[in-house]
């Protein structure tokens, strides 16, 4: 595996697959706004708000826990940030594309192209190599049909993989089979798979959940890391509240659909979380 590695890395690297560290995201000092809405509100029905006029910004390069007890809207609010639920009132700026109920098409494709995604479950194609299932991240670009395994895919998609597998230190496991590997190892594969684009904004639902305490903690310290290292703006759902204010810069809490706490990681204290739970 490790001269697979070398041979893959020998060959050249098209900018438009691993883009460097963008200018002004370094840092959150006076960063860009990278995602914004105002007055968002989402319902399935009028008697049921979800959401209730969310105003929130977050800025290019951020790491944000966004935290809150079950039906406080948190992953709903992901899934309205990006077009996958349609918004029932206010407005979503995603990386300069701005929409109301859904984002048009052009918008949608341009959105996810830019985004990374980490689920609760690894979601990963158990019978495939994990190079492959890392591969499977250029799904959505141009010739993307080619990502459906690694031995079709372009030596730059394969080259990109095998560096998020390193970055991962999972690059010695790239041709076993995923479902070979264990849980930890497994999210660390989706994370690879999250990041092989470099996009410029992560979203992780719940990431460390199905995992134990100290391959969560692991999984958490590693992908956060790897946003701060890159440059990419990181929002995440947690209910462990160390890992929302060890792994984040700022810890935005919702209740009742409402933000009810916004403040630096490490201004938030124990009071606040117990009346960001309490009913």
């Amino acid at each position: 595996m490790p001269d697979l590695l070398e041979d893959t890395r020998s060959g050249l690297l098209p900018e438009n697959v691993i883009t460097p560290l963008r200018q002004g995201e370094e840092t959150t000092n006076g960063a860009a706004t990278i995602l914004a809405t105002s007055d968002l509100r989402k319902y399935y029905d009028r008697a049921t708000p979800v959401l209730q006029g969310i105003d929130l910004s977050i800025r290019a390069g951020e790491r944000v826990a966004l935290i809150g007890s079950n039906g406080s809207g948190k992953s709903t609010l992901l899934k309205c940030l990006i077009g996958i639920h349609p918004n029932s009132g206010g407005r979503v700026t995603v990386m300069d594309h701005s929409f109301s109920r859904l984002p048009d098409a052009g918008q949608r494709r341009n959105i996810r192209r830019s985004t990374g995604f980490v689920f609760q479950k690894h979601c990963l194609v158990r019978r495939r190599t994990v190079l492959s299932n890392v591969v499977h991240g250029m799904l959505g670009t141009e010739g993307s049909w080619r990502g459906f395994s690694q031995a079709i895919a372009p030596e730059a998609w394969r080259l990109a993989a095998l560096e998020a597998l390193s970055e991962v230190n999972l690059e010695s496991f790239a041709l076993r089979r995923a479902d070979a590997l264990s849980g930890g190892q497994q999210q660390r594969v989706a994370i690879a798979r999250a990041l092989v684009r470099r996009p410029r904004l992560l979203i992780a639902d719940e990431p460390a959940a199905s995992l134990d305490p100290v391959s969560g903690r692991d999984v958490m310290e590693l992908f956060s890391r790897l946003c701060k290292q890159h440059g990419i703006t990181l929002l995440f759902t947690s209910h462990d509240m160390a890992h929302a204010r060890e792994f984040s810069d700022r810890v935005v809490a919702l209740r009742q659909g409402r933000i009810f706490l916004d403040r630096p990681s490490a201004d938030v204290t124990d009071r606040d979380l117990q009346e960001t739970f309490d009913a």
